[in-house]
């Protein structure tokens, strides 16, 4: 059995980006900046958790570097 390591994803992936956008931007509405970032840092932590994978996420932080 052969296992394959995850590798990023850095191709146009978003079945909705627009959609994604709007609603991400809705979700702020009405907080302020300090309570904005909390929720960005929750929404990073939730996603991390998703996506499982340790190699990908430390390749997401060197892209997003």
């Amino acid at each position: 059995m052969t296992t394959s390591t995850p590798t990023l994803i850095t191709d146009a992936h978003l079945e909705a980006p627009d959609d994604f956008y709007e609603a991400l931007i809705e979700a702020h509405q009405g907080l302020s900046a300090d309570e904005s970032h909390a929720f960005n840092a929750r929404l990073v932590l939730v996603l991390a958790n998703h996506i499982g994978s340790l190699a990908v996420l430390r390749e997401s932080l060197a892209a997003a570097k």
